[in-house]
């Protein structure tokens, strides 16, 4: 796979990043060695070896779920700076009117 100009803004796009001059090189000689080390794992002999399903072979006993109550909600707004009865009240965050897709 060639790492081009196309590629990189196509990419920066995409992640809503912007690249120029020594920074865009930058990141398409990390691509290219990404790219490169890629195709290196591709000449490892993997004949016989089992895909790795699970990180370790032991057996993770859980605890029982048990719910309790840990932190009631007259605690939970007790510091909060603005609350309304039972409620933590917020600057608003969305505005209606302001609609944008």
């Amino acid at each position: 796979m060639k790492i081009n100009d196309e590629l990189v803004d196509h990419l920066a796009h995409l992640s809503r990043l912007n690249f120029e001059g020594a920074e865009k090189e930058q990141i398409k000689s990390d691509l290219t060695n990404i790219i490169d080390f890629m195709g290196k794992l591709n000449e490892v002999d993997t004949e016989g070896v089992d895909p790795l399903i699970f990180m370790n072979t032991e057996n993770l006993e859980m605890r029982e779920d048990i719910p309790v109550e840990t932190l009631t909600q007259k605690e939970a707004l007790k510091n909060a700076p603005k609350k309304d009865s039972d409620y933590f009240r917020i600057a608003k965050v969305l505005d209606k009117a302001n609609k944008e897709a």
